[in-house]
């Protein structure tokens, strides 16, 4: 099998193949973003699709000839390049962040919030953090479209609401807005940290043996909620997020169907 077609059969769309470092591109089940990404040095790499895999894919064509100096001086400048766009990603994030302003935003007011964010040239600025340190940033536009910043850190990253409660996962801010709005309504504390993808919040909850993962009602979503080891919230209804759910049955039911799987988690049930 070439790299191209094991490429292909992760869920990756490369148009053609950019040689000796990892270069973002779509994938079959998002083809409207760079939610994938693939290394191929011509004779090894790795595919990753940040829907379906927690860590790269990897690949290796033993026909191909191998020269160990060559691969160790690759790997190098790999890294060292790897980590200068990481660098400029956080600079331009805390640029970003000290820009922006608090205002009104289109993709508040659709997901059923009457609060104001963070807002960077028409864009809300959702900051992302590995413990204390500013990684990068998620972007949102107007009609909700998603981007991260070139180059930045984005596993095991996450933006965290801190009421001194049990740790929740989501995947998404909107999810997490209303997590929290629901839990406050009931009476419940959190820590809620917004993970960015599932295969991230697969990461966070290793770190985290007591939280709660609150996940889409997708195929994704539930596997990675089951194969997490964590207690989980999931609404009954197809395709859809806590959000859609607070949306549709109201703050004060949300909140008590999901206290109670987080109390069920306190007392060991």
């Amino acid at each position: 099998m070439s790299f191209e077609a094991f490429a292909i059969q992760h869920g990756l769309i490369i148009k053609h193949v950019v040689m000796d470092k990892w270069t973002r591109v779509p994938t079959e089940d998002h083809p409207h973003k760079r939610n994938g990404a693939y290394i191929w040095d011509g004779r090894s790499g790795a595919v990753q699709n940040w829907a379906i895999h927690d860590k790269p894919i990897c690949y290796r064509d033993n026909s191909a000839t191998y020269d160990p100096s060559i691969a160790r001086a690759k790997a190098a400048k790999a890294e060292k390049e790897r980590n200068e766009r990481q660098r400029k990603a956080a600079a331009k994030a805390a640029h970003i962040i000290k820009q922006a302003r608090e205002d009104n935003h289109p993709y508040l007011t659709k997901k059923g919030f009457e609060i104001k964010g963070m807002v960077y040239d028409g864009q809300l600025v959702i900051p992302m953090r590995i413990g204390n340190e500013l990684v990068g940033c998620q972007l949102i536009s107007q009609d909700g479209t998603k981007k991260f910043l070139y180059g930045q850190r984005t596993k095991g990253a996450y933006c965290g609401f801190d009421n001194k409660g049990r740790v929740v996962l989501t995947e998404g801010y909107a999810t997490a807005l209303s997590v929290r709005r629901a839990l406050k309504s009931a009476r419940t504390r959190y820590k809620i940290y917004v993970c960015f993808s599932a295969a991230n919040i697969a990461q966070i909850a290793a770190q985290n043996p007591d939280c709660i993962v609150v996940a889409d009602n997708d195929p994704v979503g539930i596997k990675t909620a089951k194969n997490s080891g964590r207690d989980y919230w999931v609404s009954d209804f197809d395709r859809e997020d806590f959000n859609d759910y607070e949306l549709r049955v109201g703050t004060k039911d949300a909140g008590i169907a999901l206290a109670t799987v987080v109390a069920n988690v306190q007392s060991g049930r």
